[in-house]
Parts: C-alpha cells; sequence; structure tokens
C-alpha cells in the first residue's frame, strides 16, 4: 500500500495510491461512517494513522474493500493525481535519526575504514519539506550537497528491540535527501547544524507499507541532478543493516509510531568528487528508491 498526505481544496488528508487516481481515504471514511452508522473515522493525519498500527492498515483495508462494492461512489472518494498537491507524508515526526557512513562504497571513496558501530546524528523535523517542494540554499554555506537515502518509518513504540524482532516495528519506506552544507557541517564539527537549515530533508513521496517492501536489503538507489547521474548503487551495500540499526539505537532510547531513520548515503555525494559539486540555484535534484517512489525537489 502507498500511503499519502495530500492536498485538494484547501484541504489536507491522507490518500492511499492507485496507478493514476488517488482514493481519498479521509473522505472515503467520513462517507462510510455515515452509510453504516458506524462512528470510527481514521486521523486526518500520518503520525495519528501510524499510532494506529495494523488496526489503522486493517480499516483502510476495510475501507477499499466497501468502495469496491460500492462503486457507484468512486467518484466521490477518488481524484486524478495531477489534480492533487502530493505533501510530505510525515512532517512532525518526534525523531529523525540519521547513519553517516553506512555504505561501503560511500566509505571507500572517503579512504576510511567503516564504521564499527553505526554513526549517528539527528535532523531536526522543522527541516522536512515534501516533492516538488523548494530547497533554500542558506546565505551562510557555498557547499550545499545531496544524498541520497532509504528511509525507515517506525510503526509502534519500543525499546531494547532484538535484532530478531526489529523488521516487526516498521511501519513502512519513503525516501529522504539528507541535504547537508558541507562547509558548516565539517567547521562545527557536530553535524546537526549543517544538515537541519530548513528545507534540508526533503521527504516522499509515499510512505510504502512494510508488506510491500520484502527485502529492503535489495534496492537500487539513484540520484541525478539536472538530469546526470551522480549516485548509483543498491541498499545491499549498506554496512549496518536495518535491524541492526533499530536494535542498536532502542537500546538507549524508546521509538515512537512515526519516527523516522535515514539509513545513509551511498557513493557519489558531492564533496568528494574531484572536482567537487554543489547544488546551485535552479538544480533539479531527484531520487530514485526502487519499488519505494521518485522524489523530486528544485533549488533556490
Amino acid at each position: 500500500m502507498k500511503l499519502i498526505t495530500f492536498s485538494h481544496d484547501e484541504r489536507i488528508q491522507l490518500g492511499v495510491l492507485k496507478d493514476q487516481v488517488t482514493i481519498k481515504l479521509n473522505t472515503l471514511s467520513d462517507l462510510v461512517s455515515e452509510k453504516n452508522g458506524d462512528d470510527f473515522r481514521l486521523p486526518n493525519n500520518m503520525l495519528g494513522l501510524i499510532s494506529l498500527g495494523k488496526q489503522g492498515i486493517d480499516q483502510i483495508e476495510s475501507l477499499i474493500s466497501w468502495l469496491e462494492e460500492n462503486d457507484s461512489y468512486k467518484d466521490l472518494v477518488q481524484i486524478e493525481n495531477s489534480l492533487i498537491k502530493v505533501l510530505t507524508p510525515i512532517a512532525n515526526p518526534g525523531k529523525v535519526v540519521c547513519v553517516g557512513n553506512n555504505y561501503m562504497d560511500h566509505c571507500i571513496e572517503q579512504n576510511v575504514e567503516p564504521p564499527k558501530q553505526p554513526m549517528i546524528f539527528s535532523k531536526w523535523a522543522s527541516c522536512i519539506i515534501g516533492p516538488n517542494d523548494t530547497v533554500i540554499l542558506p546565505e551562510d554555506s557555498e557547499q550545499v550537497d545531496y544524498e541520497a537515502e532509504l528511509a525507515v518509518i517506525i510503526g509502534k513504540e519500543g525499546k531494547d528491540i532484538s535484532e530478531e524482532q526489529a523488521l516487526d516495528y516498521i511501519y513502512g519506506y519513503t525516501v529522504m535527501n539528507d541535504v547537508s552544507a558541507r562547509d558548516v557541517q565539517f567547521k562545527d564539527v557536530q553535524w546537526v547544524r549543517g544538515k537541519s537549515y530548513d528545507t534540508f530533508a526533503p521527504l516522499g513521496p509515499t510512505i510504502v507499507t512494510a508488506d510491500e517492501i520484502k527485502d529492503p536489503h535489495n534496492l537500487d538507489i539513484k540520484l541525478t541532478v539536472n538530469g546526470e547521474t551522480l549516485q548509483d548503487s543498491n541498499t545491499k551495500h549498506l554496512i549496518h543493516k536495518i535491524p541492526y540499526i533499530i536494535s542498536y539505537l532502542s537500546r538507549g532510547f524508546t521509538f515512537k509510531p512515526g519516527d523516522v531513520i535515514a539509513t545513509g548515503t551511498p557513493h557519489g555525494v558531492g564533496v568528494f568528487r574531484n572536482p567537487p559539486i554543489f547544488l546551485k540555484r535552479g538544480d533539479i535534484c531527484r531520487i530514485e528508491i526502487q519499488n519505494v517512489g521518485v522524489l523530486e525537489n528544485t533549488i533556490y
């Protein structure tokens, strides 16, 4: 299932992406509740939906089944994708946790040893933007870089999670661009400021539920700037695998529904190219992750 947050006619609601159309979940939920005298309505935001866990997924499946049996209502609850604005699927996660130097090919391009333990930093949730939104270059940086990343969305609360159980805590996957002001990042030593300028975390467009990704460690990941391929790899090159990352992090803090983990970027980032390539105004940055989606943003 591909879940989105979108706006149409000044209303923000949740949707399920289906080929060329989107099912307006909140509109459908309201309709079914009225028809059946049922008072269960879906939350109108992704964090609320994720917090429902399997109950929320089951409710969506029930709503879609009802719609298939009552297809005369489809015109009321379906809309062409070209008529909506897709927003970031989740704008207010409690945590955005990132893993650095987590692709072997990225370590090789830097000529550094792969980290024995996950290298962890964070980004503020306030820097999240959606697909087709604009990344704003800050005045105090001349070295803004791109980083294509597979992002994990946590689905339920957990602490001291075992590696064997870790995949059960994943709600779904999405795409993230870990935009980074390299000169600020390296000057500060501590990375948060250089990674957390406003607009520095494009996220989306969908959350693909975990059941649709059979193996998150075998997904092609590719980034282009103005059509030129700059990153092209596969998640099989992750050094620390996703179950280990979740287990490792959960020893220190409790995960909550909606928390985001960015799993790292492969080789090809701008700062380690010869000569370096940094983002400039007018650039179009496009990230595609196999079976997850395409995230595109303009730089200004």
